[in-house]
């Protein structure tokens, strides 16, 4: 189940809800019980291709990132 992540706006709590991708845009109430919250935007690492900082083995080539078929 996906994890969201609000942060509350009358106390700056920030806490994670989980819940089913349908119920994504519902409001949540931070645990201290304030009803005035805003969903944060997540990050997600992405890694490309090569040798990355240290220059040691390289990621393997030829998958991408849906299994070479689309070419990226």
């Amino acid at each position: 189940m996906p994890r969201y992540e609000f942060r509350c706006r009358a106390c700056g709590d920030t806490f994670e809800v989980n819940r089913p991708m349908a119920q994504a845009g519902e409001p949540a109430s931070c645990p201290q019980g304030h009803a005035d919250t805003v969903k944060l935007l997540s990050t997600v690492a992405v890694t490309g291709r090569g040798g990355g900082v240290t220059g040691g083995a390289s990621a393997p080539s030829g998958g991408g990132c849906c299994g070479g078929g689309c070419g990226c």
